[in-house]
């Protein structure tokens, strides 16, 4: 079984300070911070963002609603709230099942 690995902004940042080694580590942090505040912001205003063969983002909204607390018991409001969502594009699926399944990818 493969080892999970988690993948941190800052290290995402360094495999592209190596994949990009003619662009400073600064002008790399901007564009990755650039990106997910865009992404960010879209979803702030409830719009959708598609990045082609990649996947898609939404914020969709939960109603209110009462649950209970598992420890007590008690009953407990939960107010409305938006949640965002991320749906795999078709290219990204097929880039990860062709990895797992041996082939190239």
């Amino acid at each position: 079984m493969r080892e999970l690995i988690t993948v941190t902004k800052s290290k995402l940042i360094d495999q592209l300070v190596l994949q990009w080694p003619l662009l400073l580590r600064s002008d790399i942090e901007v564009i990755v911070n650039t990106v997910f505040d865009a992404i960010t912001g879209a979803l702030n205003n409830h719009n959708r963002i598609e990045i082609r063969d990649f996947g898609s983002f939404v914020a969709k909204k939960r109603k209110a609603r009462e649950a209970r607390n598992p420890r007590t018991g008690e009953h407990v409001n939960v107010p409305e709230k938006w949640i965002p969502f991320f749906t795999a594009g078709k290219g990204l699926r097929r880039r990860i099942n062709k990895k797992n399944l041996g082939g190239k990818g």
